[in-house]
């Protein structure tokens, strides 16, 4: 039975186990958070709690850390109304308060921020393209073996790609392919692009000098735009972290990185154990790997996400305002850019 002293020990393990990484024993308990209860008493009730599967006993030490399920109920049941530190709301702010930012650059920089914030991993899925169009492309030319495409959504979401070509490019074909695909193939949905390009590989080839390559550029580029709509920052934080001290956890915890078809349906996974919280942030959990996640409209039928992954030993009160409040300024965004239109 989960008394008012347990849950206050069980509090107070899991926020000291966050701190520190170090499990967390009764003396611990009683000369840190000034417990009113004799060791004896303590102990008797994280037995309690191990039992009740919110604790686990480590093999190295006899004191305790959260379990998957303890940090479940710590997460639903814990986590206070405090909003976000002022400090780094103003920082959040005055980057999004940038002149010529698109979205993505927006998206990307949240990440980046989130990254350096909190020292964990922090990533961002766009809208699924099943649901998505092309509006139209642009295409910059870097000098004449490389260009930059912008490829742009109806709904106002923007990826960016990189060409790199084996041999030298006209500005004038560069343009070329960029009439024709905005002529030829506005309003196809973003899964089709790749296999309507073939529908236009004659008329490339009567107006473009170097057709067969561009044709082959623009084709990759459709088909990873329809498959890789997700981005992360500071990967390599992870290295840092104590869980993933273990190379096989790491090289786990990479895996999942590397593969973009983990996430859209990342709570949805067998071993997975997933709450909403009250802020409306959503958090799962499958092994030691804790995500926190937060969703942004980008018109009214289509949201994306933003996410930090990390270890279950994260400070999520802090996170969950963080997120929340990057996500709302990227569904501002949108807004304001003309996501919210069904044209």
């Amino acid at each position: 039975m989960l008394t008012p002293r347990r849950i206050q020990i069980f509090k107070a393990i899991v926020d000291e186990y966050i701190r520190t990484a170090e499990p967390v024993g009764s003396k611990t308990l009683q000369q840190k958070y000034k417990l009113p209860y004799s060791s004896a008493t303590i102990r008797n009730d994280m037995q309690i709690l191990e039992e009740m599967g919110y604790l686990e006993k480590t093999h190295t030490s006899s004191g305790r850390v959260p379990s998957t399920q303890g940090y479940k109920f710590y997460c639903e049941n814990m986590l206070s109304e405090s909003s976000l530190d002022k400090k780094m709301e103003v920082a959040i702010r005055d980057a999004f308060a940038a002149t010529n930012m698109n979205i993505q650059e927006a998206i990307q920089m949240s990440c980046h921020i989130l990254s350096e914030m909190t020292n964990l991993t922090t990533g961002a899925i766009g809208p699924d393209a099943a649901n998505q169009k092309l509006a139209h492309i642009k295409l910059f030319s870097v000098d004449e073996r490389n260009a930059v495409c912008v490829f742009i959504t109806d709904s106002g979401h923007t990826e960016t790609r990189n060409f790199r070509f084996d041999e030298d490019v006209s500005m004038s074909d560069i343009e070329n392919c960029t009439n024709i695909i905005n002529s030829k193939l506005k309003g196809v949905p973003i899964m089709e692009l790749a296999d309507r390009m073939e529908d236009i590989k004659p008329e490339f080839a009567s107006v473009v000098q170097r057709h067969d390559m561009l044709f082959t550029a623009f084709v990759q580029a459709f088909i990873k735009f329809a498959s890789e709509n997700i981005y992360f920052s500071g990967k390599d934080r992870m290295l840092y972290q104590p869980e993933f001290e273990d190379i096989e956890k790491l090289k786990q915890l990479m895996s999942m990185l590397d593969d973009t078809n983990v996430w859209r349906e990342i709570g949805n996974q067998e071993k997975a154990v997933a709450i909403r919280t009250n802020h409306g942030a959503e958090l799962t959990w499958i092994d030691d790997v804790a995500i926190v996640r937060s969703r942004f409209k980008v018109n009214n039928h289509d949201s994306g996400q933003l996410m930090v992954v990390g270890p279950s030993r994260m400070q999520y009160e802090k996170i969950v305002a963080m997120i929340d409040y990057a996500a709302g300024l990227i569904e501002k965004m949108y807004m304001n850019q003309g996501g919210d239109n069904d044209e």
